[in-house]
């Protein structure tokens, strides 16, 4: 016996990604002198991209497959490396072999074998494995991609059963089964020891592993949804026994694994399992096979796998056109035929009409005419491609009587209010004929066996189908018709703000409804009235009003509906008011002084100067930069939320002033070290310096920039330079030149 007391370094810088599981068992074989080979048979989605077989030696992301062996007492024997598996694909079988499977199938199969030595002891041992995960969505189990799997056997004591070897399954279920198509599928076992009874049953799986930890050995996973906290470190043997069920989700169990009618079972003696799937998705599903000897239960063997229901495609199908062959039609039938298949290969028919005592009432035409010799009830049977692999038979049970027919007239439409319909039948037979009419919960009464019902009266409006039978000694013939109740009009306001202030004016919005033309009548408790689809009115002053719609259909079915409002509450608005001096003044004194005088319930104010300057203070000073004409605004707001503005205007004329010095001495002392001109009311200014010999060596058109007293970036000689000043006169509004010297004068 070979025990592993280390994990390999190596190993332990791979973390295992998702496993992708769909499926797997533990075998064991008694070879005697304490020796046992463990067979593990794990089945992986290839297709979904997960992670390999653990032990794959083509893979660089996944660590070696541990085992781990306990006593009875739950105590730890070892840990096992059980090698390599041998990997093969799994055919993507149906076991209809007229149905298509889907193309994009991959299973593969690892098979894992390893012998053991395990001295005989009190209570046995068992061996486990475990691993996750299993595939995301398996709509049966929750959070299934955080869901791993343990698959474990038990060796019984020699105190219970010795020698012994595990059942085991013969064949692997298929992975894709139909939606709607009754799945058979043999899921015995075999028994090496002969005498063993074998009792089957469904059983939820176990869960393994997590997402934190997907395998032994392994590295924790980053934090995710499956994992928020993942530990410090990965055990590196299984937990021990008892081990827990998967998480089923309801109305899902062990038992009932699927949504199924009939539901899946699986015949407890001949593990025959059975049923109908009825919802698309994949499923996992257990099996367990309980072995006995001598009426002892010795070990119970179990093995889990995913079902995949798909829609599938059938090669071929016998189809009748839906008609009703209960309705007598005397004795010569037309039949239709709707069979389909998708081989290229065309189909061929055989019918045979059901007549007893003949042998030649049969036909290969496609849609054949027969004559049946006396009336009675008869079974047609369809084949198509009868004789082949692929074939598919219907049966339909025709009556052959003479004609039995109804006829009823068209129920015109009704309103609503004060409805009452009535209702004929008219059959080409009155004699021995009952009658069966079924009318919607909405109407009184919802049913009747009288020939012609009378004064059926609907309380809900809409279409409503209705259903007569008339039933003739064997034969039987159905009318569907639908009727039409017209509902009332409906008057609607759909909106009306919840506060409104004074004066408010109100545009109505109209969600009235009605099927037939309606017109329109607005009542305002001011006395005024309108007939439009969607009137404008005005309430003021403040206090509370009504408004009442009426609408009116005068066609077809004449009605009137109104709806009514009663607090359309209209708060009083503030009162804007302010005063400001001076009103006209010159940019050389541009200070504006704000007084208000709005009303005393407001609660808040806010102005706006015009120059992009704002202030929520009710009294204020403000201070112009630029001439120009300023309008000022004021917002104000009480404490119902109404709102007033106004506004006024304020000038602020311009001024002009040239002035220019003669010297300047640039030597850093902060005293008179730049040559700037005074301007005050020039626009277009540009201000050049010159030198003696014409150079231009300075240029703005900044009025509040002056020149330093250098030249690209070195200073000037004590010289005497010419300046040059052109503008716009803002006062005058006409452009003026300039011209003069100025000495630049140093300490050198």
């Amino acid at each position: 016996m070979k025990k592993l007391f280390f994990i390999l370094i190596c190993f332990l810088t791979i973390k295992a990604s998702a496993f992708h599981i769909v499926g797997g068992e533990m075998i064991y074989d008694d070879l005697g002198g304490g020796k046992y080979r463990i067979i593990l048979k794990v089945y992986r989605d290839c297709a979904g991209g997960g992670s390999p077989f653990d032990g794959d030696p083509t893979s660089t992301i996944v660590g070696p497959a541990y085992i781990t062996v306990f006593d009875a007492a739950n105590n730890e024997i070892g840990v096992f490396d059980i090698g390599a598996p041998v990997i093969t694909s799994v055919p993507p079988a149906f076991n209809n072999p007229c149905i298509f499977a889907p193309n994009n199938i991959c299973i593969q199969q690892g098979v894992y074998t390893h012998t053991l030595t395990l001295p005989p002891i009190l209570g046995g041992y068992t061996v486990v494995y475990q691993r996750c995960c299993r595939n995301t969505g398996i709509i049966n189990l929750v959070n299934s991609n955080s869901q791993g799997s343990t698959y474990f056997t038990k060796i019984p004591g020699p105190e219970l059963a010795a020698p012994n070897s595990s059942p085991r399954f013969t064949n692997f279920p298929p992975i894709y089964i139909c939606r709607n198509v009754n799945f058979v599928f043999n899921h015995a076992a075999t028994d090496p020891d002969a005498g063993d009874q074998l009792v089957y049953s469904l059983c939820a799986p176990f869960t393994g592993l997590d997402a934190c930890c997907a395998s032994l050995g392994g590295l924790p996973s980053n934090p995710s949804s499956n994992c928020p906290s993942p530990p410090s470190s990965c055990p590196n043997s299984a937990s021990t026994p008892p081990y827990s069920n998967v998480i089923m989700g309801s109305p899902y169990s062990g038992s009932y694994p699927m949504a199924s009618n009939p539901a899946f079972s699986i015949n407890p003696t001949t593990g025959q399992l059975s049923g109908t799937p009825t919802m698309l998705g994949s499923w996992v599903v257990g099996v367990c096979v309980q072995e006995f000897r001598n009426n002892q239960l010795i070990n119970t063997h179990f093995r889990d796998f995913q079902f995949t229901v798909i829609n599938c495609s059938v090669t071929t199908v016998a189809s009748m056109p839906v008609a009703d062959y209960t309705k007598c039609q005397g004795l010569t039938i037309n039949f239709g035929n709707n069979s389909t298949t998708s081989s290229p290969i065309p189909l061929f028919y055989h019918w045979d009409f059901g007549v007893p005592s003949l042998t030649n009432d049969t036909s290969n035409l496609v849609t054949p005419t027969y004559t049946f010799p006396d009336t009675g009830i008869y079974v047609v049977s369809l084949v198509a491609n009868p004789g082949k692999l692929c074939s598919d038979t219907l049966k339909k049970t025709v009556y052959v009587y003479d004609k039995f027919e109804i006829t009823s007239p068209h129920v015109a439409n009704q309103c609503l209010k004060n409805n009452s319909f009535n209702f004929a039948l008219t059959p080409t037979d009155a004699s021995a004929t009952t009658y069966t009419w079924s009318f919607t919960s909405a109407a009184t009464p919802s049913v009747s066996n009288s020939q012609n019902p009378v004064n059926i009266v609907y309380t809900q409006p809409g279409a409503h189908t209705y259903t007569a039978v008339a039933k003739h000694r064997v034969c039987r013939d159905t009318i569907v018709d639908s009727l039409r109740v017209i509902p009332r009009p409906k008057a609607k306001i759909n909106n009306l703000p919840t506060t409104l202030c004074d004066p408010a004016t109100v545009a109505f919005s109209n969600g009235s409804t009605s099927e037939l033309p309606i017109t329109y009548l607005w009542q305002f408790s001011t006395g005024a009235t309108s007939t439009l689809y969607e009137p404008t009115q005005v309430f003021s002053p403040s206090g509370v009003y009504s408004v009442s719609l009426t609408v009116t259909t005068s066609s077809v079915c004449i009605d009137t509906n109104m709806v009514s409002i009663n607090n359309v509450t209209v708060n009083p608005s503030p009162y804007a008011g302010f005063s400001f001096s001076p009103q006209i003044t010159t940019i050389f004194d541009p200070e504006i002084y704000i007084n208000n005088t709005a009303s005393t319930d407001v609660i808040s104010w806010n102005y706006a100067f015009g120059d992009g300057a704002t202030s929520g203070y009710p009294f204020e000073r403000h201070v112009y930069e630029t001439y120009g004409d300023y309008t000022i605004t004021q917002y104000v707001t009480n404490n119902f939320g109404c709102s007033n503005t106004i506004s006024q205007v304020v000038k602020i004329l311009p001024e002009y002033r040239f002035w220019v010095p003669n010297a300047f001495t640039p030597d850093e002392s902060t005293l008179n070290d730049v040559f700037l001109p005074i301007v005050i009311g020039a626009e277009e200014y540009v201000f050049e310096i010159y030198d003696r010999w014409g150079e231009k060596i300075f240029k703005t058109t900044d009025t509040k920039k002056g020149w330093n007293g250098t030249f690209k970036g070195q200073p000037c000689k004590q010289d005497i330079y010419v300046w040059r000043i052109t503008f716009k006169n803002v006062v005058s509004q006409k452009d003026e030149v300039h011209y003069g010297h100025v000495t630049l004068m140093t300490n050198l």
